[in-house]
This record gives C-alpha cells, structure tokens and sequence, in this order.
C-alpha cells in the first residue's frame, strides 16, 4: 500500500470522528500555544533590559565597594553595597591619572540614598543621586530644563538640585520648576534644573530620583566620607577590557592589595552586565518553557488514548482491511499517520495562537510598563512546537498503531 494512500485513509479515519479528534488536538494547542508564548515573552523581556541596559553606554564601568565574592553580579546600589566604606574620593583621583589608566574618558564618583522631596503641598519619596559636575557626560543624559550643576557647586558644597522627570511632573505639574526652592530631608535646595526621560533600567526608575552634589550629599544629608560607586567612561567600548585590568591595578596599589583573592572593590562593566543577565532570563525562559511543555505530554497521552479507543471501534474494519491483503506495516503507517496529523495540526493552531498570546503580551506589558517592549516571534521556538507536535504523535502513536497492526484478521471479524 502506497504511502498516499495511508495518508488519505487516515485523514478519512479522522474526519469520520470530527468532534473527538478536535478535542484531542487541544491539549497539542495549549502546549505549543504556552511553549512558544513564553519563550516569546523570555526573549522580549531579556531584548528590553539588553536595550536598556546599552542604552546606558556600552563603555561603562562601575566600580563598586566589597570583594566579588561579597558583590558578585550586583548591577546597581543595594543597601549592601551603599554601607562599605573602601572607595573614597584618593580612589577617584587615582584612576583620573592618565599614567594609571591611560583609556578613562571621565570617572564620576557616586553616593545615592532615600530622601522625601517636598515642595508646597506636594511630596514625594524617592532616591536622589549625589554625583559630580561630569554626570551627563558619563552617562549620556542632559537636563532639558536649565541646566546641570558646576564643578564649583559641588565642590562648594551647594544646595542645588536637578529633578528626575517624574519628580518634577509631580511637584510642579505644568508650573515652572527651575528657580523653586524645595526641601529634601527637610533642608532647603534650589531647583537648577530638569533632566530628560530615560525611562526604567530594570527596577531602577532613572526619572524618579534627583540628582545633588557629591560633596553636599555626603556631609550635609549623609554624613560620610565614602563613596557608593564610581562610574568610568572609557574611550572606547573595545578599550573595556585593558581598562578593567588597569583598575584593577590601580586600586590594588592604592588599598596596598597583593593578593587578587582580597580584593575590597569591585569592578563590572556593561558588557558583563548584559552577558550575566543574558544568561540568567535565558536559563528563566527555558524553566518555564519546561513547565508549559508539560501540558504537551498530556496532550499527547490524550492522543494515544483517543487513537485506542479508535483501535478498538475499528477492530472489523481492521480485520477485513488485513482479510483482503492489508500488511501489518499498512496498518501501523495509518494509525502512526492519523496521531502525527492529529498532533501536527494541533501544533500549527498552537504557533498561530502562540503568536497571538505573544503579541497581546507585549502590548500590555508594554503598556503597563511604560516600556518598548517589542513582539519578538523566535523561529526556534516554531520549529521547536513543530518539532515536538510530530515527535509527540510519534511517540504516543506507536503503542496503538502496533496494537492495531498485531490484531489477528480472524478475531478481528468475530469482534462485536
């Protein structure tokens, strides 16, 4: 018997129960459905922080207080790393000499912490960012109102402020916010300026927070005389790698550190950043993807049983098919046949609803993040729910097509 021919029989076997075959075809849908909208979702969310994260510079280092086995991977200002004391502003000087490290463009010393911004009747908690004159060089942001504070201010110890976007919406509305006095922390500050939208970076909102002097920061609302970070900018993105070396150097020299293993500071760059966390929504996205496929395994169960019920309601046709010359082999082939166009179909209706969950998904996550969070439709992901659908109805096929191809013609004939 022709393959064709097994193929048609099939599809005839299927069409005659219409009704069971469509329900045994959606537990394939909803797996591959799920399967591909979360590795769509994994991608989207793992592109959105990428971006963010380059967006910031790709030629950024951050240096941050405590040893790497202490901080290992820490992308931002925790309250664990914001209570070491081992970079100071002699560390800052240090790496700011070019016979150190010859490839820095700017080193931007940083302390950060939680104040409550009032102004009138309105007041707003959040995080302000005490930083040095070079910030908007460093990380490539500019106020779109007045101006930035000078070198000067800060090392005069100024009360100026410059206000996130979302700080100033919600102090000032449609009024004029620069020249207002504010209070952070119950101290008076002059507003200087506005900073433009950056949007989040992960769970960091870069528009609400404020930004003060380094020197005024520290000893007029912290009280210390240390700092939480520094941010370099190198020259050159392909420069990070020697750059991290020479700071590495540098600061070892400076705390009189001979032994890497000792290290009191940690060094990251953006490139690192992004690889860590790379890896780390990858590994996400495949659990979950893991967990979705499960219901691909229940579907196919839910296939293998449908197709021995079929077995069973079809024991004469069976038995006069084989009476008038059917091989075992033809048998097998219809019944492996109907569960992979059972299941093959059940996987080109699941990437179709897939995509749909994966573009709705966007959209709202979009939406409610405040985020371009791109539809992403990744072709492994199709050719992994194609892939499965058919291995699937291999799988789960063989057991009922091997006992249908085993019945003996006789007792097939004699079934009632």
């Amino acid at each position: 018997m022709k393959l064709s021919d097994s193929f048609f029989t099939a599809l005839d076997g299927l069409k005659t129960n219409r009704g069971r075959s469509a329900l045994s075809i959606l537990g394939i849908i909803i797996g591959v459905a799920a399967v591909i909208g979360v590795m769509s979702v994994g991608q989207g969310a793992q592109s959105l922080v990428l971006s963010q994260i380059q967006g910031l510079g790709s030629n950024l280092i951050i240096v941050m207080p405590g040893g790497s086995a202490e901080e290992e991977g820490r992308p931002s200002l925790s309250m664990g790393v914001l209570t070491i004391k081992t970079l100071t502003r002699d560390d800052v000087e240090a790496l700011s000499q070019k016979s150190n490290a010859p490839f820095i463009e700017e080193v931007m010393p940083i302390v950060a912490g939680q104040a409550v911004v009032t102004y009138g009747g309105e007041e707003r908690k959040t995080n302000f960012i005490g930083a040095t004159a070079n910030l908007p060089q460093v990380n490539d942001s500019y106020p779109v109102e007045g101006r930035f504070f000078t070198e000067n201010e800060e090392k005069g110890m100024t009360r100026v402020a410059v206000l996130g976007s979302k700080v100033r919406e919600k102090l000032f509305g449609e009024s004029e916010a620069v020249g207002q006095r504010i209070k952070v922390n119950r101290r008076g500050f002059k507003v200087i300026g506005v900073m433009e939208e950056k949007g989040a970076r992960g769970i960091e909102d870069l528009d609400d927070q404020i930004y003060i002097p380094l020197s005024t920061a520290q000893k007029q609302i912290l009280g210390i005389n240390y700092l939480n970070a520094m941010m370099v900018k190198v020259e050159n993105e392909e420069l990070i790698d020697q750059t991290v070396s020479d700071i590495k150097t540098t600061l070892r020299t400076h705390h009189n550190i001979s032994d890497p293993s000792k290290d009191d500071f940690t060094v990251r760059s953006q490139k690192e950043f992004a690889e860590t966390i790379g890896v780390v929504t990858g590994i996400f996205t495949i659990l979950l993807a893991c967990v979705a496929a499960i219901s691909l395994i229940v579907g196919g169960i839910g296939i293998m049983n449908i197709i021995l019920v079929s077995v069973t309601e079809r024991t004469r046709e069976i038995g006069l098919r084989k009476a008038v010359g059917a091989r075992k082999s033809d048998i097998l082939t219809q019944f492996l046949l109907e569960a992979v166009l059972l299941t093959l179909t059940g996987g080109i209706l699941g990437i179709a609803f897939g995509a749909l969950l994966s573009w709705g998904a966007s959209l709202i996550f979009g939406y409610f993040l405040k985020a371009s969070w791109g539809f992403l439709l990744p072709l492994n992901a199709i050719a992994l729910g194609v892939g499965v659908s058919v291995m699937i109805g291999l799988i789960f096929g063989i057991y009922p097509a091997h006992k249908a191809a085993q019945l003996s013609p006789i007792e097939a004939l004699r079934y009632e």
